[in-house]
């Protein structure tokens, strides 16, 4: 019962916060005070950012932007995701709240009902949106961006950036992010440019998350309590298990742990912390990793299902589906694998028939009867998303998933097992970071549904257990801009707002925010360094002369001898030149007055560490230079570049657009400059539909890193070739272009997909297309997608009225089949 001072709380909190106590009492549970903090600031006018781990429910504070909106006549809020997959989940989400006429969806290659009132999107669409001043923006109140710290992504981040930068003053933001360990620096930026917005950090799981290290067959805590929880102790016995390398303990029943029961029927026991099992110090064989069935069923009987497992390979995840299937296993009932099947073949009824085989469509069906799946890149769209549904409904019960996986996608389980804590970063096997192990085992613990989540750990050898708790202890990571001028960047910032406004903005980004932070610090290093210097200056002074000089002679005629000692093979003249300016130093040294002081070497010590302590400054202020105005910098050497090919034209008192520049404010992509020249200069006149939707995914296909280069084997014959070399030349101008302003340039053309991509749009049949592709077919539509987007932009801006045509006719070459299916 509660007390009248807490009555008393939750009245005033009514009277002063009406919309969020109406609201709060529509949700199935009590809000938790971050989320409460979230919805008062928004209902008091201001912008807001939530930092909260994964499954804390910081979305909450996003709807309720959305329904501040709908109770007004006309305000809009947008809702941005990073990935379509999210942008796809929330828009169902919405619409069983709201209703399909309210709710819209925009993700380049989806748009459904695009004038509503609440609207979901890919970060990209509202970017291009704010540039194309889109009448769509007008009454907009609310933007949201969920998993804002995509900002950091070094490839897609500029965009959050761009779109917080420039949206219009009146919209209230609601950024919502993983808990980074700098939320308030991003919060002082955030209120810098959008104005009054408040920073909300909580780092509270609302499902307890416990820690297991799975050895064998028994699950080990990682933490022992026993000492308090604050002190995150490793549990003893597995570091007595890794001091004793190349043994293993007794399998003894007795327990602090889930064990593998051999009793059908019996369900294990919570494991007790902390407590010892005896260990075999002597000739005991090493410690053998559970088969994956085995680990499943041992989730099984601790009641530890559903579970996702973290296979850093997509073909480890498949793997992994197998031997499970091969195992026999079945998780399901006969009334769920009914209702499996029901909805399995309505949402993939309008796949053809033919290509259901080369999809391997009737194992995956009877895998997910079983009540297992993967779920990775490689995979179908449609079949990830069937996936991700039927395990929202607890109809599968194990998913094998790549990391894309915890990526904000609403998939929560029980359990999160990790087989491995590295992975391939696409050069080398490297650890995971603190970062994304709190990614992974967010996932574990279901809001409403259970008690704790379980992170499970599979022991390896070489397991270190007091680098797994680092891991486990550390819940945050930095967020770090990733913000770069664009091209298309550049001119839309230049027809908008001028040369000089438009500089101005991005001195405003976060990459230089975080530069300029980084700068104060720097320079209040110089300062302390600079009284140093000064007293080692006074420290060295000198009776008989200008000691400095002195010192300054002593440590070039150091350095040379030291290089003479080294570089012993150098040729004839050079030493002979080396030997001459030696002598003569230490004439000069000999003949200074400071070379009779009897403090001589005193005052050299002194001065050894001023030259040091110098030399250590120089290199800061050296930093300084390169930090301060860095982004604009960029700007400029981008702007030259644009000038030199005609794209901008500067007369001294103003910068404009030429028409080729107007082109350019529709090209976005990482190949713009690219893309556009190629437009202006012809090279893809006179290719067909097939061709040109060859060419367009050479623009936007990366390969793998072990990825062979094909050279010109399996390109597409004809015009396309001589277009092909011809762009190929262009690029190498512009990249030789670019790397004279001192760009970074860009990667070649990549053609591995080319003849692929070309069979596919004049009709091959899919089975041949992904051989030629050799890819699997998720993949294929994902560049198949990419290559529609750029085409899409192609039918726009060309000027050359063919060329858009055959743009058009190649979108809907491509846009077919599994490339066409939606389930939206």
């Amino acid at each position: 019962m509660s007390s009248p001072s807490e009555m008393y709380a939750r009245a005033q909190e009514a009277v002063e916060h009406p919309q969020s106590t109406a609201f709060a009492a529509l949700q199935k549970f009590q809000l938790d005070p971050f989320q409460v903090a979230g919805c008062h600031a928004l209902e008091s006018g201001r912008s807001v950012l939530v930092a909260a781990p994964t499954g804390a429910g910081k979305t909450i504070v996003g709807e309720f932007a959305i329904h501040l909106a709908m109770q007004t006549a006309s305000d809009k809020a947008f809702y941005t995701t990073p990935m379509k997959a999210l942008s796809n989940q929330k828009f169902r989400e919405l619409v069983d709240v709201y209703g399909a006429d309210q709710v819209g969806l925009l993700t380049g290659d989806t748009n459904i009902n695009g004038n509503a009132r609440i609207i979901v999107m890919t970060t990209e669409v509202l970017r291009n949106m704010i540039y194309a001043d889109s009448s769509a923006l007008r009454d907009l109140r609310y933007v949201i961006m969920d998993e804002v710290h995509y900002l950091a992504d070094r490839f897609r981040g500029a965009v959050w950036e761009e779109v917080i930068i420039h949206l219009p003053a009146r919209v209230r933001l609601v950024s919502l992010s993983a808990t980074v360990s700098n939320a308030e620096e991003f919060g002082d930026w955030l209120d810098t440019v959008r104005g009054d917005t408040e920073v909300i950090v909580s780092e509270i799981r609302p499902v307890p998350l416990e820690q297991h290290v799975l050895v064998r067959d028994d699950l080990l805590p990682l933490f022992d309590d026993r000492a308090g929880p604050a002190t995150a102790q490793v549990n003893q016995e597995l570091m007595r298990i890794r001091s004793s390398t190349g043994t293993t303990y007794e399998n003894n029943r007795q327990a602090q742990s889930y064990r593998s029961d051999r009793h059908a029927g019996r369900q294990a026991k919570r494991p007790q912390r902390g407590g010892r099992r005896p260990v075999r110090a002597a000739n005991a064989r090493r410690i053998e990793r559970m088969d994956r069935p085995d680990v499943v069923r041992l989730l099984e009987r601790a009641n530890l299902l559903p579970a996702i497992f973290f296979i850093f390979s997509r073909v480890g995840c498949e793997a992994a589906v197998q031997q499970v299937r091969r195992a026999g296993i079945r998780l399901t009932s006969n009334d769920e694998r009914s209702e499996i099947r029901a909805i399995v073949e309505e949402r993939t009824r309008t796949l053809q028939e033919e290509d259901l085989g080369v999809l391997g469509y009737w194992e995956w069906l009877d895998n997910l009867e079983r009540g297992v799946a993967s779920h990775h890149a490689g995979l179908l769209p449609a079949f990830k998303e069937v996936v991700e549904e039927l395990y929202q409904r607890k109809l599968v019960k194990v998913v094998f998933a790549t990391e894309t996986l915890a990526l904000g996608i609403n998939m929560p389980a029980r359990t999160v097992v990790l087989e491995k804590m590295e992975k391939f970063n696409g050069e080398a096997r490297v650890a995971i970071t603190s970062g994304e192990y709190t990614q992974l085992t967010g996932r574990a613990g279901r809001r409403g549904i259970d008690v704790e989540g379980h992170a499970v750990v599979q022991w390896t050898e070489g397991m270190d257990p007091q680098a797994v708790a680092a891991l486990a202890s550390r819940r945050t990571y930095p967020l770090n801009s990733s913000f770069r001028p664009t091209y298309n960047m550049a001119v839309n910032l230049i027809d908008m707002f001028g040369k000089v406004r438009a500089r101005q903005i991005l001195e405003s980004s976060f990459a230089q925010f975080q530069a300029d932070r980084a700068v104060v610090g720097l320079a209040r290093q110089v300062r302390e360094v600079e009284e140093s210097l000064a007293g080692y200056q006074s420290a060295m002074a000198c009776e008989h002369g200008d000691f400095p000089e002195y010192a300054a002679i002593r440590r070039e005629l150091s350095d040379l001898e030291k290089k003479n000692r080294q570089d012993s093979n150098a040729p004839r003249a050079s030493r002979d030149k080396r030997m001459k300016r030696m002598q003569s130093l230490r004439t000069q040294m000999q003949r200074h007055p400071c070379h009779r002081c009897p403090d001589r070497e005193a005052h050299a010590r002194w001065a050894e560490r001023y030259w040091k302590l110098k030399r250590q400054n120089d290199r800061i202020r050296r930093q300084i230079e390169t930090r301060t105005g860095s982004v604009a910098r960029v700007f400029d050497r981008v702007i030259e570049v644009l000038e030199t090919l005609d794209y901008i034209v500067d007369d001294g008192e103003e910068t404009t657009l030429t028409e080729a520049g107007r082109t350019m404010r529709r090209i976005y992509g990482e190949r713009d400059l690219l893309v556009a020249e190629s437009l202006r200069q012809g090279l893809w006149a006179g290719l067909d539909a097939p061709s040109l939707a060859a060419m367009a995914c050479c623009l936007v296909y990366e390969p793998r890193r072990d990825e062979a280069n094909t050279g010109e084997r399996g390109l597409p014959r004809g015009a396309f070739r001589a277009a092909y070399e011809k762009t190929t030349t262009l690029w190498a101008e512009l990249d030789d272009l670019e790397q004279d302003h001192h760009l970074p340039g860009s990667e070649p053309l990549a053609a591995g997909l080319a003849g692929a991509m070309h069979s596919w749009a004049r009709g091959g049949m899919l089975d041949r297309v992904l051989i030629d592709a050799d890819m699997a077919a998720g993949d294929f539509v994902r560049w198949a997608k990419q290559t529609i987007d750029l085409l899409d932009q192609l039918s726009i801006v060309a000027e050359d009225a063919t060329i858009a045509r055959t743009a058009r006719a190649a979108l809907d070459g491509v846009r077919r089949g599994i490339v066409a299916y939606s389930s939206m």
